[in-house]
């Protein structure tokens, strides 16, 4: 049997990453992934690298931090993560007032250009200029994120890293502590549990009586084989309605349904963008929806008619291309940048915080969250290896600010 120092679940970009820069500091790291083909929010991304969007120094600084990275990691993990910098193209709708919109966007690092119809299809000649009343253009990042995830993975390997391809179905405890998981097929036991399982976190952690403010929306989009269509920018609306959607998540109305889930959408979304990667394969879309049940089954074929309407009013080339409908849980959190930290003692009652139970027991240690990015691919590599050189004693303001934000509450599940 093998005794490991940490367990990581989930090999999205969030756990690859973090699987790999602990084991840079020697650690022994078993990364366990419940589907051998991808297919996660990672699988599914558009790759985007919007350094440019930070609003605080925070935010600015892992901006920067995560630039930077991308910039120089194909040559680290000695693997192409087709990492490239390319323009970034917010439409705003032909209703809404351009100026209007672009103010909208002074209070980030790096302010937009705003540029005129006949100036935006210049830059973009895929966009229908009936459609639009101009756009916001924005330097950007762009990578395949399911090759950097790869990357991350084949790195880890190398340096004796393993991963196996089994669902975590339960976190297992002795007397006060975490003392690793069991999958469907093992027990496997480790000094530490880090939770990198994007939607699935908050289910995981319900079963040992927590809960967290990690919510999840369902996605929708179309991903293409290549085609010969040749789109020159990242397209996303200036105006993105994923935000109201999100905001939504811990209102008092929605906040009981994450504790009892249910299969019934709340509201959704759609926010009209699309993306081309270097093979000539596009991702289109997407609709976002509000379902507190992590299983509930979308109806795909009713999402691809809607996406490919849509997207035709703004760049109707590519309403037509062949392509497949695919759904995947989208995490997010509306308390902080991200979840970060150790779970042990921390609660929602402030000063007066307890250590976290199982099932209203004992205090638990040695779990931890990696989840829940506002802008995932930009700041989960920098905050991954902060994370590593913050667990072996090394003082990080960052990781500190992130882990006394983290909170959790009894959760009503756990409990039951």
């Amino acid at each position: 049997m093998t005794d490991y120092d940490w367990i990581v679940i989930g090999a999205g970009i969030t756990g690859s990453a973090l699987a790999y820069e602990l084991s840079k500091k020697s650690f022994q790291v078993l990364l366990l992934e419940k589907d051998p083909i991808p297919d996660n929010a990672t699988c599914y991304s558009y790759g985007g690298l919007a350094y440019w969007s930070g609003t605080t120094e925070l935010t600015r600084q892992l901006g920067r931090e995560g630039i930077e990275l991308h910039r120089n990691l194909s040559e680290e993990l000695e693997a192409d993560t087709e990492f490239r910098e390319l323009d970034l193209v917010l439409t705003i709708e032909a209703k809404d007032d351009p100026q209007t919109v672009a103010k909208s966007y002074s209070q980030f690092a790096i302010t937009p250009e705003l540029l005129d119809v006949k100036a935006a299809c210049e830059l973009e000649p895929l966009l229908n200029p009936k459609a639009i009343a101009g756009v916001l253009k924005l330097p950007h990042g762009h990578i395949h994120s399911q090759k950097t995830a790869k990357a991350y993975q084949q790195a880890f390997r190398r340096r004796g890293g393993e991963i196996k391809y089994e669902q975590v179905i339960e976190l297992i405890r002795q007397e006060n502590r975490s003392e690793g998981v069991k999958t469907a097929k093992n027990t496997y036991y480790a000094t530490n549990t880090v939770v990198c399982a994007g939607g699935l976190t908050r289910s995981l952690l319900h079963q040992v009586g927590l809960s967290v403010p990690n919510y999840f929306t369902h996605a929708q989009l179309i991903k293409t084989p290549p085609v010969d269509i040749k789109l020159r920018t990242l397209v996303m609306p200036a105006v993105q309605q994923r935000f109201a959607l999100e905001a939504m998540a811990s209102n008092s109305e929605i906040q009981p349904l994450w504790d009892k889930p249910n299969s019934t959408s709340v509201a959704s979304i759609f926010d009209a963008g699309a993306i081309q990667f270097l093979d000539g394969s596009f991702c289109i879309g997407q609709i976002s929806a509000l379902v507190t049940d992590p299983k509930a089954k979308l109806e795909t074929s009713t999402a691809e008619v809607l996406i490919r309407n849509r997207i035709a009013r703004i760049l109707p080339s590519l309403s037509k291309i062949p392509g497949t409908c695919h759904h995947c849980l989208v995490a997010f959190t509306n308390k902080s940048i991200a979840l970060v930290g150790n779970l042990k003692n921390k609660s929602a009652e402030g000063k007066n915080r307890q250590a976290p139970s199982f099932n209203g027991g004992e205090p638990v240690t040695g779990i931890y969250l990696f989840s829940g990015f506002t802008s995932t691919l930009v700041f989960a590599p920098p905050l991954a290896r902060r994370f590593a050189n913050w667990v072996v004693g090394e003082e990080d303001e960052i990781l500190e600010l992130l882990n006394n934000q983290l909170t959790t509450k009894p959760s009503l599940i756990g409990n039951s």
